[in-house]
């Protein structure tokens, strides 16, 4: 009797899960997700590459006399002026260099006019052999000498004046100086390879931004410059754009400058500059920076959001909707993104309807509930009318 009481009780609350379990499985069923049809554009690839930023022009500043350095004109690490003054040599040996030239310039005229007028005393001679005609060439000859010594003497009075000149030390171009590297004292050797580093100048604006490019990616720009679908970097300014490391958008845009004319046996790439204007001095030879480049010929490309896409081992796929709102599952090739969307290269036709949100909640070969949308051009989903 007892046991019967509990084999009772024991179905009766079987028969209550069943009962309560029951209408949930009852409830389920096709899941609602998001589609809309993939955004077509005509757009270009860009190329990304890590590179440096470099000076246009930098020189190293040095002597081209020998002295003591007598004044330091410039503030260390400032914008410098072309031609203005940076350093002093000690100029009084030069001046005394270019007295003695110049003097030496008045001796060789006063001697050049006593030959002119002891030639012009023995030509008159001669015509009535008071005198030998041996004479009269010795005197000629040595009016041509005194003639010769006043040049070489005004030539020594240039260089003694280049000398004095060469102890200001000037800017030779604008730009931002770095510190003085000899103190006011020293003495500075000038004119030779090992001429005493005073310091070094860089240029700032325009400034250029050096990257390399793989082998196979300049055989892509070649190609495609061969075929007339983008013209090479060597023959045109492509335009450039360039993002610093605490940057997110591309908002300073440049030209490339310059493509090298072989690919290094070392490193098997190519090297290229491309030139920006640097108005607010950010942009500092030899800070990193990310660079894109014209990578392709205009075309229509498909545009999908990432989140579309999903991954299955090394594969990827997005769903899209069948007859009866059956999910297909398509491998794609992806391709960059642009403007916040992935371009889809191929697996993908612009006419077929695609799972934008909700995948986690689709199974191929399973049925959905669509709710179309519309995306737009900044990766939104907008819901259509009555959906």
């Amino acid at each position: 009797m007892i046991r019967t009481s509990f084999c009772t009780a024991i179905a009766g609350i079987f028969a209550a899960l069943l009962i309560a379990v029951g209408p949930a499985h009852a409830q389920q069923g096709p899941m609602p997700v998001t589609v809309a049809k993939p955004l077509v554009k005509n757009i270009v690839d860009w190329d990304e590459y890590t590179g440096r930023f470099e000076a246009v022009e930098r020189v190293d500043v040095r002597a081209r006399v020998s002295g003591f350095l007598e004044s330091v004109h410039f503030r260390e690490g400032q914008m410098v002026e072309k031609g203005q003054v940076l350093f002093i040599i000690d100029p009084r040996p030069f001046q005394a260099e270019l007295d003695a030239a110049k003097a030496a310039v008045e001796g060789a005229e006063t001697a050049f006019n006593l030959a002119v007028t002891e030639l012009k005393r023995a030509e008159s001679l001669i015509s009535r052999n008071n005198i030998a005609r041996e004479t009269v060439d010795q005197r000629r000859a040595a009016r041509e000498t005194a003639r010769a010594e006043i040049l070489s003497a005004k030539a020594r009075v240039r260089s003694a004046e280049l000398n004095l000149e060469f102890t200001q030390v000037r800017a030779p171009f604008k730009g931002r100086i770095s510190d003085a590297r000899v103190d006011v004292g020293n003495l500075v050797e000038g004119g030779t390879a090992q001429s005493t580093l005073l310091t070094t100048l860089l240029s700032t604006d325009p400034i250029l931004f050096t990257f390399t490019a793989s082998e196979a990616e300049f055989l892509k720009y070649t190609r495609l410059d061969l075929s007339g679908q983008r013209q090479s970097s060597r023959e045109t300014q492509n335009p450039v754009y360039v993002r610093l490391a605490d940057e997110t958008d591309w908002k300073r845009r440049g030209e490339m400058f310059f493509v090298d004319n072989e690919i290094s046996p070392e490193t098997g790439t190519m090297r290229g500059k491309a030139i920006f204007d640097n108005p607010d001095d950010i942009l500092t030879p030899g800070i990193f920076g990310r660079l894109r480049l014209i990578g392709s010929a205009p075309y229509d490309a498909i545009l999908i959001p990432d989140d579309a896409v999903i991954s299955d081992q090394s594969r990827k796929m997005v769903l899209v909707l069948g007859e009866d709102a059956t999910v297909i599952a398509k491998p794609v090739t992806l391709g960059p993104r642009h403007n916040g969307l992935r371009v889809v290269r191929s697996g993908l036709d612009a006419d077929e309807t695609v799972i934008m949100r909700g995948v986690q909640r689709a199974r191929p070969g399973g049925k959905v509930l669509p709710q179309e949308a519309t995306l737009q051009l900044d990766g939104t989903l907008t819901p259509s009318p009555g959906s």
